[in-house]
């Protein structure tokens, strides 16, 4: 499912233009991102977790010459999902 694609759906529930859905749907978007920069963390009830994590340095390979390469440590966004998705994926 794409973004357009939830534009779509939500537009046809609650009876929105395209427009108003695509805005309700990036202000959204913008929200969970801006509370991951700030805080690290953001905790969707009866849906998941998303917090951002550290991942160590480490050694890899090169797949198409077999080097071994330095990967550096960054950060990555993790998603844990709550109780309620896990039990309906199941």
């Amino acid at each position: 499912m794409t973004k357009k694609d939830i534009v779509k759906t939500l537009a046809d529930r609650f009876q929105l233009s395209q427009v108003d859905a695509k805005k309700v749907v990036q202000g959204t978007f913008d929200a969970i991102l801006e509370t991951l920069l700030a805080n690290g963390r953001i905790e969707l009830r009866n849906f998941g977790v998303f917090e951002v994590k550290m991942r160590k340095a480490r050694k890899a390979r090169n797949p198409r010459t077999g080097a071994e390469v330095f990967v550096a440590e960054k950060r990555v966004v993790t998603f844990k999902p709550g109780r309620m998705m896990e039990d309906k994926i199941k």
